[in-house]
C-alpha cells in the first residue's frame, strides 16, 4: 500500500487533536474536508473508533503512539487501510494492524492531499 492508494478512498477518522489549528491533526481534518472526503475524528471531538456507524477506509494516526496503540486495540469497526503519520507509529500499532491485515503506510498524508 501506498499513500496514493489512501487518497483513493471516501471515508477517514482522524486520532489527534483536531480542533486546536495549531496541530497536524487539526491540518489535515481541513484538508480532507476541503478536498471532499468524509472526514471524522477522535480525540478532541469523540472518544472513540466506534462510536461512527460507517466502516472507516482509512484510519490516520495524528496522535501519541501510547494512545493510538489503545483506540486501535478498542475498535470494532471495519478498517481498510491506515496511514500513520510522522512521530505517530510504533511497532505495536503496526503489530496490531498486521495481525488485523490492515495494510498501513507510514508517511504524511497532509503532504500527499497538498500535493494532489
Amino acid at each position: 500500500m501506498n499513500i496514493k492508494d489512501a487518497l483513493e478512498k471516501k471515508t477517514y477518522v482522524i486520532l489527534g487533536d483536531t480542533v486546536n489549528e495549531e496541530k497536524y491533526a487539526y491540518k489535515i481534518k481541513e484538508e480532507l474536508i476541503k478536498h471532499g472526503y468524509d472526514t471524522f475524528a477522535v480525540g478532541k471531538e469523540h472518544s472513540s473508533i466506534n462510536e461512527f456507524e460507517k466502516d472507516i477506509d482509512v484510519l490516520v494516526f495524528c496522535i501519541n503512539p501510547a494512545k493510538g496503540i489503545m483506540l486501535l486495540k478498542e475498535c470494532t469497526r471495519k478498517i481498510s487501510c491506515a496511514v500513520i503519520q510522522p512521530g505517530a507509529g510504533s511497532a505495536e500499532i503496526e503489530e496490531e494492524l498486521s495481525s488485523r491485515s490492515i495494510p498501513f503506510v507510514n508517511d504524511c498524508i497532509y503532504k500527499a492531499i497538498l500535493n494532489a
